[in-house]
C-alpha cells in the first residue's frame, strides 16, 4: 500500500481530512455527543453508555483526544474527560469555512 503523500495539500486540507476520519466512526460521534450531554465522563461511564469493551472506548478517546476535540484529568485512579471547547470552536470554523464554500458559487457549473 502507498504512503499517503499528504505533504501534496496545504496545511488546511489535511487538517479537513483529520478532522473528517476522526468523525468517520460512530462510536467516536456517540461519545462527543454523550460529552456534550453531561459535560464530563470517566471511561468506564463510556462503556456503559456506548457498548463498547473498554479497549475499544480507550482508544477512540485516544484518537479524540489526539486531535485535540476532547482533554482529560487524573481523578484518582480514572481519568474525566470533557470537550476541549477551545479546540472545538477552531475546528467549527475550520470545518464552516469549507463546508460553505459554494455559497460563493454565482450558478450551477453542471
Amino acid at each position: 500500500m502507498g504512503l499517503a503523500k499528504t505533504d501534496r495539500y496545504t496545511d488546511q486540507q489535511n487538517e479537513i481530512a483529520l478532522m473528517a476520519k476522526v468523525f468517520g466512526h460512530p462510536a467516536r460521534v456517540a461519545i462527543i455527543q454523550h460529552l456534550f450531554d453531561i459535560n464530563a465522563c470517566v471511561c468506564g461511564d463510556l462503556v456503559q453508555e456506548i457498548g463498547l469493551a473498554q479497549p475499544t472506548i480507550s482508544q477512540h478517546l485516544k484518537e479524540l483526544k489526539q486531535m485535540g476535540l476532547i482533554k482529560g484529568s487524573v481523578e484518582g485512579t480514572s481519568v474525566c474527560y470533557c470537550i476541549d471547547k477551545d479546540n472545538w470552536a477552531a475546528m467549527k470554523v475550520l470545518l464552516s469555512s469549507f463546508i460553505n464554500q459554494d455559497l460563493n458559487q454565482k450558478e450551477d457549473c453542471c
